[in-house]
């Protein structure tokens, strides 16, 4: 395991308020990564000065800087800061990359634990663990679906990565790269069978822009973008409806979409993706996401090894 080298790297902008929970918890990996790249995209707090400490510290943090724009961009501003970060590295140099968060705290053995799930596996192209949130003392679980590797924490092949172009530079980027994968015969997924593989998310899900309603409506349009049918966000509004904020956090995911349709919005217009994400959504619809993921991969021919 200590042969294979992975790679970091991680957009931030004004994280001084969990950064150093993500910087400790990284350096107290059982596999450290062989270099890390964080991108500061224009903080104006203690971020850079967080930053160059740890740097000065760790040989293999690599601080890259970029001027401030005067707001946080979430979806295409957070992959524009991830590309400033690779475009500075020799991704062949590596086996595996990850685009990390700096508002997470991760398990020791973490990324031990997914390389060897990688190992095990040659199919799987991109995976991660699950997200929670502390509350009242415990762990709660963010629900994401075994289908996706989680944004927050997306580990990848380089070689796939790359296969793929990467990531998409929009809004639903972490979802549109899955359903590509499985377009390809690949897997991609996410696990929490192991306390090693729950990592805490300290700032609540969709709430890094203006608030958690803001984060709901730009979630709606991603999922516009992506190419998601009216039936299928009717069901995720339904679906989110135990959430905070209860009710209307899902409506108002369901009011990102309309809205999005009524302007008649630019969506993603790779060749055949949008039919394959639609079978795969009413398929889903009918008996599940898990066994429709499992259908999909049964009759997947992988395009490598």
């Amino acid at each position: 395991m200590n042969r294979r080298k992975y790679l970091l790297i991680s957009p931030c902008r004004n994280e001084a308020d969990f950064m150093r929970q993500t910087l400790d918890s990284v350096v107290a990996q059982s596999v450290q990564p062989s270099r890390w790249v964080i991108v500061d995209d224009g903080s104006s707090d203690e971020t850079p000065q967080i930053l160059a400490d740890y740097a000065s510290r760790y040989p293999w943090i690599q601080v890259v800087t970029r001027s401030d724009r005067g707001r946080r961009s979430v979806g295409p501003g957070v992959v524009d800061a991830f590309y400033a970060g690779y475009e500075t590295v020799d991704p062949d140099e590596y086996d595996y990359l990850c685009k990390l968060d700096l508002d997470l705290r991760l398990p020791p053995r973490y990324f031990e634990v997914l390389m060897q799930r990688m190992e095990a596996n040659s199919r799987i192209a991109t995976c991660s663990g699950k997200a929670y949130i502390e509350k009242d003392g415990g762990l709660v679980s963010e629900r994401h679906g075994d289908e996706t590797s989680i944004g927050a924490s997306k580990f990848y092949r380089v070689d796939r990565f790359k296969e793929l172009d990467g990531f998409v530079r929009q809004v639903m980027w972490d979802g549109i790269d899955c359903h590509r994968c499985r377009m390809r015969g690949w897997i991609a997924c996410s696990w929490d069978d192991d306390p090693q593989l729950r990592f805490v998310h300290l700032r609540p899900m969709g709430s890094s822009q203006q608030s958690i309603f803001v984060g709901r409506m730009r979630h709606g349009y991603g999922q516009y973008f992506m190419g998601t049918g009216f039936l299928w966000m009717l069901a995720t509004a339904i679906y989110r409806i135990p959430e905070k904020p209860y009710v209307i956090g899902g409506l108002t995911i369901l009011w990102g979409w309309l809205q999005s349709w009524m302007q008649r919005l630019p969506r993603y217009e790779e060749p055949g993706f949008r039919e394959f994400l639609r079978l795969y959504q009413w398929r889903a619809l009918w008996v599940g996401k898990k066994r429709a993921i499992q259908e999909i991969d049964q009759r997947a021919t992988p395009s490598v090894r």
